[in-house]
């Protein structure tokens, strides 16, 4: 008989939150007992657990005593303060907040990438970026066959990436738009509704966003090669669910767009949507509620000799932040169980 385990949820409120807890559910993931956990402001609520109620409890030092997985979906400076206190008290923390990625001493995972980053016993692992998790699941294969060189990426990201108020922002906004009203922004500094923002996170000294850095540092980390030159351009698109990417590689060795397609359709949690004679490619629309990667328009890059151009969607909710939250604790759990 197969163990069961202790979990917590921390910032089980929210929308990545609430969906590690319906990921820990359909997946099946053997929970014993579960304590979910929010701000003071959520006192009060109660989520459901495979059709049980279950009351939000306050987040504080003491919460994890006696748990032993603690999924943390808060901000960075929550996970900063909370975090440390669950590995005290035994936790193997995953933690969706950019808090640790970096940080050389904690592994930063993805399951079909690095699962051998994921260690035993208590401690801290990173959960990275959406927009890096889906980029890496499809680049990952290729890298180990001919070597990645060169990565170049832009994205289109969904609202839901910078969190619920940014959800409703969008609705309102279509909806004032639609009955001839002026939109209101609270969320972004400019309209979303019918528009692209070619900024997410805040601007550095080198003039690219925080996010677009993540995504260079955390590919570099996750595939092991700091030598991987990488730039990107991320842009915030009036999409609810579902982060969109074209990608551009240069690899050392050549590879053809038809070795590619079958290269990914062989790789697990990728799935390839790749007709273009009959307009069949991926879409946010295709990806949302999913827990794969889509890869379609796997084409050559004409402007160099060994390169490959693809479109790269997947929900950012899901296998952007929960699901891949819930793999590396069910990689962890088989492994602490042996």
């Amino acid at each position: 008989m197969s163990r069961s385990w202790k979990v917590a949820v921390a910032g089980a409120t929210g929308a990545v939150g609430n969906q590690m807890i319906r990921c820990l559910e359909e997946r099946d993931f053997p929970v014993g007992q579960i304590k979910l956990l929010a701000s003071a402001r959520s006192l009060g609520r109660t989520l459901s657990f495979k059709g049980e109620p279950v009351p939000v409890e306050e987040l504080k030092e003491d919460s994890f005593q006696g748990l032993e997985i603690a999924l943390f979906s808060a901000g960075a400076s929550t996970s900063q303060k909370f975090a440390p206190y669950a590995v005290q008290s035994g936790c193997v923390v995953i933690d969706n907040s950019s808090a640790f990625r970096m940080d050389p001493a904690i592994p930063l995972v993805v399951p079909e990438c690095n699962p051998h980053r994921i260690p035993l016993g208590p401690g801290i692992i990173a959960n990275p970026n959406c927009s890096t998790i889906q980029m890496v699941v499809a680049l990952k294969p290729i890298h180990e066959r001919v070597r990645i060189k060169r990565i170049i990426v832009a994205t289109y990201q969904a609202v839901s990436g910078t969190g619920q108020k940014a959800v409703f922002e969008l609705q309102n906004q279509i909806r004032d738009l639609g009955e001839g009203k002026e939109p209101q922004m609270n969320v972004y500094p400019y309209q979303i509704a019918y528009n692209c923002l070619p900024h997410i996170d805040v601007f550095l000294e080198n003039d690219y966003t925080k996010e677009e850095m993540k995504m260079v540092n955390e590919t570099r980390k996750i595939l092991e090669d700091d030598s991987m030159r990488i730039a990107a351009t991320t842009v915030r698109v009036p999409v609810f669910y579902g982060h969109s990417e074209a990608v551009y590689i240069e690899t050392e060795k050549k590879i053809t767009p038809q070795e590619v397609k079958d290269l990914l359709r062989g790789t697990p949690g990728v799935v390839v949507v790749d007709d273009v004679a009959n307009k069949k490619y991926p879409l946010p629309l295709m990806a949302e509620g999913k827990d794969e990667v889509f890869v379609g328009r796997i084409r050559e890059d004409i402007s160099t000799e060994k390169g490959i151009a693809m479109w790269i969607v997947a929900d950012n909710i899901r296998k952007g932040a929960a699901t891949n939250a819930v793999q590396i604790a069910e990689i962890w759990s088989q492994r602490a169980a042996r």
